[in-house]
Parts: C-alpha cells; structure tokens; sequence
C-alpha cells in the first residue's frame, strides 16, 4: 500500500495544482494493465510523462551547467551532464525521496518487490519531473531538478561499471584542499547582494583565491550560494591551463 501523497509533495517542497498529475506520475504500467477496462489509453500510466521527464531533465540540466561553468567545453560539459542525469545519480535521488512508497503498482509488481526496482524508481522519478514541469511550467521543474537532482549527493553504480567520478557534495571543503595543494591563499567568502521578498530571497556569494581568482552565484540560501560559488571557482582552478601562473607570488 502506498504512502500518501501529500506527504510527498512535502518531501519535494512543492504542491500540485492538478494532482491528478502526481498520481499518473507515481502510477506503474502493470496496476493501469490490471484495471483498465476497453481501449488502453496512454493517460493510465506514467510511461508518457517518463518520456517527457528526461527531455526536461536534459534540457534543465544542460541549460544549468552552461550558466555555471560557461568557460567550460562541450566535452566537459557533456561528462557533467552525464553523471546527473545516469540511471545511479537517479536512482539515488528516487532513494532519498522514498518514491518508491508513493508509487501505485499492480499486484504481480508489489510482489516482486518492484518498490525498490532500480529502473521503477529511475522512471517515477522522471515521470515526477514531468509531472511537475506540466503542472507549474518550467520555474516549477527548474526548482525542483536544482534542490534534488542538480546539487544532490552522486552514487556511483559499480556494477554499470562507469567511469564517471562521483561528483563532490561540499565543494566549499573541496575548494579549500585544492587551494592548499596549489599553495594558494584560502578561499574567503562575502555576501555581495540580497534581493527579492523576505520570504523569497535570492543571496548573491563571492568567494575569492587570492586577487587572481573570484567567482560569484546566486541561491535561496546563504549556504546555496556559499557552494555554488565554490563549485564554480573549483572548477575553474581545476581547468586552468599550465599557461595560468596560479602561484602564491601571483596572488599574494
């Protein structure tokens, strides 16, 4: 027996307009395959909004590495976007969120366990995202992929075999150990800018290696920010040619 959905939407800090949404979304092919009477119709379960899921996903996901690392390339690019968007990190993200006591199964499913199938909670997941995207648009979806998808802890999946790292979850500490093993100044942060309502505000965090190195980025929350700066200066300093003079003499 699933949880309740309410109880969900307090998980993913978001309430649905439609909620008709949110259950096709949670609502597996084989329960609408035992209950449908006539013509199937793909509205019964969730493998049309899964489809739609990973295109907003990919889409979402791509526009947000551009806007963080714009000095990265495509490659770069493209092996970030990866390791967000593969069936692990999903898989972790479903996990977290406990999708899988949300999800309307039928009854062949429930019993082999499909509660806790990989593949299931991947698919709900995206399903979800979708779900989300049709019922707020792409603020709502945008929002959601940021806090659970975007800068969510990686797992790696050892038997896929990957070759993707797992992706750091405090890149504030990261930042710090890489400045150290470049013998470069410790990383200092300030708030530069706050903007929007009290309830709804949007803080903007520097974070400077040094002069040479500064970097800036906006979230709902002062440690949001402090992180996504961090990430973004990471990167950098992770991606500097050998042309770069990144030395102590340079930035002292």
């Amino acid at each position: 027996m699933r949880a309740e959905l309410p109880s969900l939407e307090a998980k993913i800090n978001y309430r649905f307009l439609h909620p008709e949404l949110l259950h096709r979304a949670l609502t597996h092919s084989s329960l609408a395959n035992e209950t449908r009477t006539g013509t199937s119709s793909p509205l019964d379960d969730n493998e049309q909004l899964e489809f739609l899921g990973d295109s907003v996903l990919g889409f979402l996901i791509a526009e947000a590495l551009v806007q963080r690392f714009p000095e990265l390339h495509e490659g770069d690019l493209s092996r970030q976007k990866a390791h967000l968007v593969s069936a692990a990190h999903l898989h972790g993200v479903a996990r977290r969120l406990d999708i899988g006591s949300f999800l309307e199964l039928g009854r062949s499913e429930e019993m082999s366990g499909g509660r806790a199938k990989k593949t299931l909670l991947v698919d709900a997941l995206e399903a979800l995202i979708a779900a989300v995207y049709l019922d707020g648009g792409t603020e709502a979806a945008r929002a959601f992929i940021f806090s659970h998808v975007l800068d969510a802890p990686f797992e790696g999946d050892e038997e896929a075999g990957t070759d993707i790292q797992p992706a750091i979850t405090n890149f504030k500490s990261a930042l710090q150990e890489l400045a150290q093993s470049r013998k470069l100044p410790q990383p200092r942060y300030a708030i530069v800018r706050e903007r929007g309502p009290e309830h709804s505000k949007l803080f903007t965090v520097e974070v400077r290696v040094g002069k040479e190195w500064t970097g800036q980025a906006e979230g709902r929350t002062k440690k949001i920010a402090a992180q996504r700066a961090a990430r973004g200066l990471y990167d950098r300093l992770q991606h500097s040619s050998e042309e770069e003079n990144v030395n102590p003499a340079a930035v002292e």
